[in-house]
């Protein structure tokens, strides 16, 4: 073999090397950061013993119970009294109501005034009651009452009380409209629903990456696929924070394959009561998350979030706050709740 030729073997021999260390790396760099194994048991009063909580994908976890439902409230519900001709029996009242809750787009709901315990309460069985009221909705993120749902309202409360032996009397329509209207331009200036993008700088991220990430923050699986969310310290509450990624991606057949480039952090300002601190504690978690798992915190376009733009979304959010306790309608009130969804 001639020099020249040994040369072009050493040559093809090196830039061969050198493709398959390329690959090697680049492989490495495309796949996605997986979650750490975890980590050894140790039994109780062992030397070394740690209790860290260990996160998996396939670890049920609890969410909030739900709270009773809150009552009929003139602040945001057209109430229509029904004076009745004699006590009537929860079990007939039950028998009584429309199956379907709403009135178009707008919650419908029947409250008795129970005779033992003098309260409003959603009819019960066994119960007795000496009065009824209709209730509708003025407003919800769907829009304002109009005419049509509230004639849609008139028809379900009056059906009700006259199988009850009750008489309804409803307050005019065009100045319950107008009221709603109102209370939904109010709700349209004040609603405020903020999100962070979380965007990998590097590597992608696989589902159990995040899933663990976030636990470790507090999160807890949600019910769907792809969710997490940061409960509230009351049970039955709304969760004070979300954070969403792809959905196929957590459903695949093998989720440590999939490659997730970014996540959204999410607050629903006014189902979230202000003791919560629940913007600090969104900044605090995207600031954690970006540092462990190698992200940028951008907006939807995806520019990058400065200090400063967080400092006055936190300032603006605080003037919210105040303006929703003048109104009766505190951010995580049950009316709040109501009212903003």
């Amino acid at each position: 073999m001639s020099n020249f030729t040994l040369g072009l073997a050493i040559i093809g021999g090196l830039l061969l090397a050198a493709l398959v260390a390329w690959n090697t790396w680049s492989s490495r760099r495309n796949t996605p950061r997986q979650a750490q194994p975890a980590a050894p048991a140790f039994a109780a009063g062992d030397p070394g013993e740690r209790n860290d909580p260990v996160f998996t994908d396939t670890d049920p976890v609890p969410l909030p119970v739900l709270e009773k439902k809150p009552g009929l409230d003139a602040l945001i519900d057209v109430i229509a009294p029904i004076v009745l001709e004699a006590l009537a029996s929860g079990d007939a009242a039950l028998a009584a109501i429309p199956t379907t809750r709403r009135a178009g787009s707008k919650p419908f709901a029947i409250e008795g005034l129970n005779e033992a315990s003098e309260q409003w309460e959603a009819p019960q069985a066994g119960q007795r009651y000496s009065a009824f009221q209709a209730g509708v909705q003025m407003a919800n993120r769907t829009g304002a009452l109009n005419e049509i749902e509230y004639s849609e309202f008139v028809m379900k409360a009056q059906a009700f009380a006259d199988t009850v032996n009750g008489s309804p009397d409803f307050p005019e329509m065009l100045h319950e409209v107008a009221r709603a209207r109102e209370l939904d331009q109010f709700a349209g200036d004040h609603d405020a629903q903020l999100g962070f993008t979380l965007r990998a700088r590097n590597a992608a991220w696989s589902p159990g990456y995040v899933q663990q990430n976030a636990a470790r923050l507090g999160f807890v699986s949600g019910v769907i696929p792809g969710r997490m969310v940061l409960p509230a310290q009351a049970a039955g509450l709304p969760p004070v924070l979300g954070l969403t990624f792809d959905t196929q991606a957590a459903m695949a057949e093998d989720p440590a394959l999939s490659a997730i480039r970014e996540v959204t952090l999410s607050l629903d300002a006014p189902q979230v009561d202000r003791s919560e601190r629940p913007f600090v504690r969104m900044r605090e978690t995207a600031i954690a998350l970006a540092a462990s798992m190698d992200g940028l915190i951008t907006d939807d376009n995806g520019q990058v979030i400065r200090p400063e733009s967080l400092d006055g979304i936190g300032a603006d959010l605080e003037q919210l706050y105040d303006t929703l306790d003048g109104r009766d309608l505190s951010a995580g009130s049950a009316l709040a709740r109501r009212l903003f969804s």
